[in-house]
């Protein structure tokens, strides 16, 4: 199995003035990387990958790659042509990434077996782990269990981001040993890695990096009751997080730190003066 665990951050892309602004976000990785995280995906959801060109990811990725090791960068890959996707990972794959992040075409819902079919052409033609990115509520369809098991199957897939809500499906990924299973919800990390999963790919970890990669090791070390009062630490946190569709919180709570402007891609909006005042109360206590 490839290595996928620990705590990856799915990282935002700052922008000013309608640009991504790259010294903010060198600040950004560099202050993560020095609290220990094992990873970055670049230009996921979180990374507002819809709202930015092809170009402008690619931009991104080399940016990042500039700074960070290249065993420690997965790049989001997303779309509904299957032609132009294709295309989209040669380009990727041009770079030294660890893998790449791949959800079902979104918006025309194929069928189970339109799903292997897609999963399976992609990662013949992936020179690098791809990490499955199982997330129907913005896909628009679900992955059956068994269907998903199948896929993975695939000795290119390396890994899930699991964002499914459906804990056996959860349990089946992780008992059947075939990837590392990451949750994508941040709320069920703990349980994640109480379960025996190998970490997660997460919104919320631009804020106390520190505390989630604590975590992390106090579970890698058996201490479940440290993991647990550390979790619970971070919960007020996590829930504030996804106040708002993400990452306009997770944003609003870096532009408060002063690491980004409070700024995203229409047609998201910034985060709301009201949740920036729950965010300087939450922030206040877990700093406290």
């Amino acid at each position: 199995m490839s290595n996928f665990r620990g705590i990856w951050v799915a990282l935002i892309t700052p922008f000013r003035d309608g640009a991504v602004d790259f010294p903010a976000l060198q600040g950004l990785v560099g202050k993560l990387l020095e609290e220990g995280v094992d990873g970055f995906v670049v230009c996921g959801t979180t990374g507002e990958a819809a709202a930015l060109s092809h170009a402008e990811q690619l931009e991104v990725l080399d940016a990042v790659l500039q700074w960070v090791p290249a065993e420690q960068v997965i790049m989001g890959l997303a779309g509904n042509n299957q032609r132009e996707l294709l295309a989209m990972l040669q380009d990727i794959q041009r770079r030294p990434v660890a893998g790449v992040l791949v959800p079902a075409p979104y918006y025309i819902r194929p069928s189970q077996a339109g799903l292997e079919a897609f999963f399976r052409t992609v990662a013949d033609a992936a020179s690098v782990p791809v990490v499955l990115y199982d997330i129907p509520y913005r896909t628009g369809v679900r992955i059956e269990r068994e269907t998903l098991r199948r896929i993975v199957r695939h000795p290119n897939i390396a890994a899930i981001k699991d964002c499914a809500g459906d804990v056996e499906t959860t349990l089946a990924l992780i008992a059947d040993r075939e990837v590392d299973v990451l949750t994508g919800e941040d709320l069920q990390i703990f349980t994640n890695l109480c379960l025996g999963g190998a970490g997660t790919i997460s919104a919320s970890s631009h804020v106390r990096a520190d505390l989630y990669v604590r975590m992390y090791r106090q579970m890698e070390e058996g201490d479940v009751i440290s993991a647990r009062r550390t979790f619970y630490r971070l919960l007020p946190w996590m829930q504030a997080a996804f106040a708002e569709p993400n990452p306009s919180a997770v944003k609003g709570a870096l532009a408060l730190q002063g690491l980004i402007a409070n700024e995203v891609r229409e047609p998201m909006q910034a985060c709301t003066p009201a949740t920036l005042e729950r965010l300087k109360v939450v922030l206040g206590k877990l700093d406290g």
